[in-house]
């Protein structure tokens, strides 16, 4: 009979292509994800990875299992939740997707708050882009995801979720510190920290400056920094202003050590979706878990003060 250690060893490490990275994920040796690998092939009959090195990849036999070897995994947990449900106490492991920096910090927050609730259920955020979001949740490897674009698809249910506001932050010593509000023109003779081009952030940022004739090329950009707390810290050293997420900025903020600038109309908000899969059949933490979102919505956005 299958064993279902070896198979969760094989899936994860077809993701992967890596049996060190298995073994870190797994919290198991690289030895022992060998060994399940060797004795699932021999058990099967098929070799199921091509060895390279340190580099594996699947083989024809390999890459048949792998959508089986999903599905096997998916019901065992399934079946698992459902007999541990019987007894009300919602237990299972629960993995999100998250694409954004609101999402980094929205994310970790409900899944603390659900876990008070249902502290059986063990929740796995794995960080994403956003065009990568869709095909895990399609695939089942992501239960929930959430994105800073509405998904559309005809098997994926997407929800209102957040809406974060990004946010122009200085110094404490900064002469903008003191005043009250400031103009977009204001910006043009600032040394700026930028989050990395492709960001939802300096998208939002480039589509509202437009709307003031301002464009990207025009600010004094002293970096470029794809972390938006290594912004926030550069920020608070004295090495440029920058438009980041209000909930990068917050720890900051109420530490007086950068202070948020009002923008005369300049209103940066980018609006974040829960997503998931509606084709596939939900554990009981599943549903829990997509529930406690759409309840507790308001009390989020007003804990976090968004």
């Amino acid at each position: 009979m299958l064993n279902l250690s070896e198979m969760q060893v094989f899936a994860v490490a077809a993701e992967t292509e890596n049996f060190s990275e298995t073994a870190r994920r797994l919290h198991l040796s690289q030895p022992a994800v060998s060994q399940q690998i060797h004795s699932l092939e021999r058990y099967l009959g098929v070799q199921l990875f091509r060895r390279s090195g340190r580099s594996v990849t699947l083989t024809d036999a390999g890459r048949i299992m792998l959508p089986m070897a999903r599905d096997l995994l998916e019901l065992a947990q399934r079946t698992e939740g459902t007999m541990r449900s019987l007894e009300e106490r919602v237990v299972g492991h629960l993995v999100a997707g998250c694409t954004t920096t609101a999402g980094k910090y929205v994310l970790p927050f409900v899944s603390a708050a659900f876990s008070q609730y249902h502290p059986g259920v063990r929740v796995t955020i794995t960080m994403c882009t956003e065009a990568s979001i869709v095909e895990p949740l399609l695939a089942q490897e992501f239960h929930l995801g959430v994105s800073n674009v509405k998904v559309i698809h005809r098997d994926l249910e997407c929800q209102p979720f957040f809406t974060d506001h990004v946010a122009l932050v200085v110094p404490a010593d900064h002469p903008f510190a003191h005043r009250s509000s400031v103009q977009p023109a204001d910006l043009l003779d600032q040394p700026f920290i930028l989050q990395e081009e492709n960001s939802s952030t300096q998208h939002t940022v480039r589509e509202g400056l437009a709307e003031h004739g301002i464009t990207m090329d025009q600010l004094d950009v002293v970096m470029v920094v794809g972390n938006p707390e290594a912004i926030e810290v550069a920020v608070e050293h004295g090495l440029g202003i920058a438009f980041i997420s209000r909930l990068a900025a917050r720890h900051g903020i109420e530490l007086d050590r950068v202070v948020e600038i009002h923008v005369e109309g300049l209103s940066l908000e980018r609006p974040l979706y829960v997503v998931r899969n509606i084709r596939s059949a939900k554990t009981p933490a599943q549903t829990h878990f997509w529930d406690f979102i759409q309840e507790n919505r308001k009390q989020i956005v007003q804990t976090l003060g968004a």
